[in-house]
């Protein structure tokens, strides 16, 4: 008597984790380095998406629209880590110093 109730408890857990994975899944720690989810459209196909605003994103003036999931997926994925690379080398720079005061000036 249990069994069709489990059957469906699973049916909605396993929707529900389609859902939760096409948005992107947990954050994790750093959300700052995920600028960038996947979704899929109302014709199946994918969007790579910039979560804040919702807009497709683009990469050489093309928008990232119309893709494959496995597509979608990967430029997804490289446009994350670009972000992480720039963030991470902008943070290790050295501040810049417009000009320095020569000893003993006040």
């Amino acid at each position: 008597m249990n069994a069709p109730n489990a059957e469906t408890d699973r049916q909605c857990n396993v929707a529900a984790l389609r859902i939760w994975e096409n948005e992107g899944g947990a954050p994790g720690l750093d959300f700052t380095n995920r600028q960038y989810g996947r979704r899929v459209e109302a014709d199946r196909s994918w969007t790579v998406y910039h979560v804040f605003f919702g807009i497709p994103a683009h990469r050489d003036g093309v928008a990232m629209t119309g893709l494959s999931r496995p597509d979608a997926t990967r430029r997804m994925l490289s446009l994350n880590q670009r972000n992480a690379e720039r963030r991470t080398a902008w943070i290790a720079a050295p501040p810049i110093v417009l000009h320095e005061r020569a000893a003993g000036q006040s």
